[in-house]
């Protein structure tokens, strides 16, 4: 990296070890990875459920990790968003702070149904057989605002991704939708990522975050070490949002 990249790019809040089941390096190659291109920030995360134990074998070999000059290692778990009341599917007795992660990452996995998570398949098929788009929408927000409300110092992981893959988009969330969804965000300390992986949220969604006063970080989403910090889309979404 050189002084001419902007700050927020010198950050990565999504970064996968072989912690999780999908990705291919290990957390002392992300680390190298990240100093390598002179990243400041460096959050390495790995996907949970209520039944993982590894939690503390993921924060002991972080600790192992000698220091780097200039680069802060913080550490998360990504956890899916499990129904339109904002539950998360994380391990019953996780430590969130001293003596555990610093956040836990929410993600939209699947849609927060009602009654449950909705894989997109079926939440496609509600939308055919009359569940209309408008009401989708809300139980998205409600569930993102209630996982917010409920997540101390969280984070949102590639948050609208959920969107395409049930048939809608970013253009069909309202204005007081983003508004709702920023403003708790802000209130809550919510960081906002934008993931280089799905290119969201988009430029009016982080627009929308940043006039609420909340903190937008970038990432990759990366799970192979030569990703770490490696933007294209993230800046394209920054620098239409004006955020840069």
């Amino acid at each position: 990296m050189t002084e001419s990249i902007p700050d927020r790019l010198r950050g990565d809040f999504h970064v996968h070890s072989t912690f999780s089941d999908d990705a291919r390096s290990s957390i002392s190659e992300n680390v190298a990875a990240a100093a390598a291109v002179g990243l400041t920030e460096l959050r390495l995360i790995d996907h949970v459920r209520q039944s993982t134990t590894w939690v503390p074998d993921f924060l002991a070999e972080v600790k192992r990790e000698p220091a780097r000059e200039g680069l802060a290692i913080l550490t998360g778990v990504e956890a899916k968003i499990l129904n339109s009341r904002g539950d998360l599917d994380t391990p019953a007795h996780l430590v969130v702070g001293r003596g555990g992660i610093d956040a836990v990452v929410i993600a939209d996995h699947q849609f927060p149904g009602t009654d449950g998570p909705w894989s997109p398949e079926a939440t496609r098929d509600r939308i055919a057989n009359g569940l209309v788009a408008s009401d989708a929408l809300d139980l998205l927000i409600g569930a993102l605002v209630g996982a917010m409300n409920n997540t101390d110092g969280g984070q949102l992981a590639h948050c609208f991704s959920i969107l395409p893959k049930i048939g809608l988009d970013e253009g069909q969330l309202t204005e007081d939708h983003l508004a709702t969804w920023a403003a708790t965000a802000a209130s809550t300390g919510t960081l906002i990522e934008v993931n280089e992986k799905w290119g969201c949220p988009g430029p009016r969604a982080i627009r929308a975050a940043l006039d609420a006063g909340a903190r937008v970080v970038a990432s990759t989403d990366s799970h192979v070490a030569s990703d770490v910090g490696r933007y294209d889309r993230v800046a394209t979404v920054l620098r239409e949002a004006g955020a840069e």
